[in-house]
């Protein structure tokens, strides 16, 4: 057996583990983003103040969601480093 090379179960393993990552990132992202707006809706804010409001819930989504993207792909990383 050629051990430079992956077997199949790690190849999917992996594949299980990056779309678990860009899914579970995709919905802490959209739900920060449903708090924003939902924030700026109850509050009922001027033109100005929701934009900036809903700019900055899509930021804070963003930078959250590549957060756990990360985080997920690196502790998988780790954990195959790691022979688990």
């Amino acid at each position: 057996m050629d051990m430079g090379r992956e077997s199949r179960w790690e190849k999917d393993a992996m594949t299980v583990e990056i779309v678990f990552a860009l899914v579970t990132a995709a919905m802490l992202a959209g739900l920060i983003f449903a708090v924003a707006w939902t924030l700026a809706l109850t509050l009922d804010l001027s033109g100005s103040a929701e934009r900036y409001v809903l700019a900055g819930g899509a930021l804070l989504g963003t930078a959250t969601g590549v957060w756990r993207l990360v985080r997920v792909l690196l502790r998988f990383d780790k954990q195959r480093r790691l022979g688990r």
